[in-house]
């Protein structure tokens, strides 16, 4: 068995912020920007696909594919999530791009229901599946002082895709411009444009070289940091000597069974938590921005072509809660953070439903209601997938990624809309003003959770947080 001992980890994390990191960043982190662009397309074309003129679908089938979209997300994660720990980061976030890129292009080709929703499945698999390659790649070529922070702002900029999806869907149906008939499939055609853009700038994206070293491949890993180093010294001079060394052996990927006792077994109270943060946060986003259309037009009378419009200071505050709430994930704490944004984006969200309750809200206030809830809800997300990404060692990463994205997005995609959708048909406001008090009583269940049982991962190696597999001891100081 090799057995090798590296101080790579350590010269990732002493890396100061430079251009190369930017690259990175933008590169991986438009996967959320491409399922924001996508999720708020089909929900800004819904009525569009009704018509007989495009797709003729009913509204039975349009919230079919939304369903079958989730699936595909859903067993993406988990395929492609075991892949990424088996056949390397780079690979996967190359695949599951260019999985993502066929299957928006195609939808916009889509003449009928079935295919139609088969591309919606495929664009689905690929989204998924980046879900895991990118979070488990950033981790582990972000150094660990702002790791918090930039992963963070990176899952919030789902939002930004989403203003983008509502802002073609104004221009592309706009009949001055290309009008409903072809405006919606240009809409995917874009998207698979942009995508396709991205996988030619990922190519320079260099695999990890955490991930290399736990598969032997020290050499290779070792050409990979000293590259990155030439780059980043260019820009800031020389670096600092490192000071640890880890020793670890190469072992062969965990089977099911293992991860499983890996999971529920040896990290149980860390799987508790991220459960616990994962559900309670895709019920309490889906809960509400699903139902966001119809809640606006139910209730506030907003007309179905007007409601794009609303959706652009909800976007705002999505975006800006991880921005600048994010570093503060660095500097107060992982635990401290997550139960203040879980805790108060609950409790905005209660006081918004009793405002609603009472029918103190217009449909310009209640938009910046929900403004105000996700600036600190959309934080509170990201650090669920953050916690993911971290609290789990480094042969099992992704595949840890991608289970507990697929239960929550199981439970809380499938459940909330359904759930919130029957909530608004009834048209009776304490109805649905019960639907958000079940959704906040979740999100501050799960922040109390994460105070008491959370782990204290800023500022900290990966290695440090949770030892690879095949670690034969820790951290030690550099012989050199």
């Amino acid at each position: 068995m090799a057995v090798i001992t590296t101080d790579i980890p350590a010269r990732l994390d002493r890396l100061p912020w430079s251009t190369w990191h930017w690259r990175v960043v933008i590169a991986l982190g438009i996967a959320w920007v491409l399922d924001g662009l996508e999720v708020t397309l089909v929900g800004s074309l819904g009525g569009i696909l009704e018509r007989p003129d495009t797709l003729g679908l009913s509204a039975a089938q349009i919230g079919a594919s939304g369903s079958i979209y989730i699936a595909g997300a859903v067993i993406g994660a988990l395929v492609f999530g075991r892949l990424a720990d088996r056949l390397g980061r780079k690979r996967l976030f190359l695949i599951t791009l260019a999985i993502y890129m066929a299957g928006s292009l195609a939808t916009g080709f889509s003449q009928e229901f079935i295919f139609f929703t088969l591309c919606r499945f495929v664009t689905g698999l690929g989204i998924g599946g980046e879900y895991a390659a990118i979070n488990s790649a950033i981790d582990e070529l972000i150094p660990a002082r702002v790791r918090g922070r930039v992963n963070l702002a990176i899952n919030g900029s789902f939002w930004l895709g989403a203003a983008l999806g509502a802002g073609l869907s104004l221009v592309l149906l706009d009949p001055a411009v290309l009008g409903p008939v072809l405006g919606w499939r240009a809409g995917f055609i874009l998207g698979g444009m942009l995508a396709f853009a991205i996988l030619l700038v990922r190519r320079d994206v260099p695999e990890s070289p955490r991930w290399l070293l736990s598969h032997g491949r020290a050499d290779e890993a070792l050409r990979i940091i000293e590259d990155i180093e030439a780059k980043v010294e260019r820009q800031h001079g020389p670096l600092p000597p490192v000071t640890t060394t880890m020793t670890f052996a190469r072992q062969a990927s965990p089977t099911i069974g293992q991860v499983a006792r890996l999971l529920f077994h040896r990290y149980r109270q860390r799987s508790v938590v991220a459960l616990g943060l994962m559900i309670s946060q895709a019920f309490f986003y889906n809960a509400i921005f699903f139902t966001y259309a119809l809640v606006l037009t139910r209730f506030y009378g907003v007309a179905d072509d007007k409601v794009a419009w609303y959706l652009f200071p909800f976007a705002l505050g999505n975006v800006l809660g991880p921005l600048i709430l994010g570093p503060l994930f660095d500097k107060i704490g992982r635990r401290k953070m997550i139960a203040f944004t879980y805790g108060m984006s609950g409790a905005a969200l209660a006081l918004t439903g009793w405002w609603f309750l009472e029918g103190w809200l217009t449909a310009l206030t209640q938009a910046l209601c929900w403004s105000v809830v996700f600036f600190l809800a959309s934080a509170a997300a990201s650090s669920a997938y953050l916690t993911v990404s971290e609290v789990f060692p480094l042969e099992i990463r992704a595949l840890a990624i991608s289970v507990f994205y697929a239960i929550g997005t199981g439970a809380g995609g499938f459940v909330a809309p359904v759930l919130f959708g029957a909530l608004i048909e009834s048209g009776s406001r304490p109805a649905v003003t019960t639907g958000y008090a079940i959704a906040a009583v979740l999100v501050i269940t799960a922040g109390l959770v994460a105070l008491k049982w959370g782990v204290n991962a800023e500022r900290r190696s990966l290695e440090d947080v949770a030892a690879p597999l095949g670690a034969e001891s820790e951290a030690q100081p550099a012989a050199r």
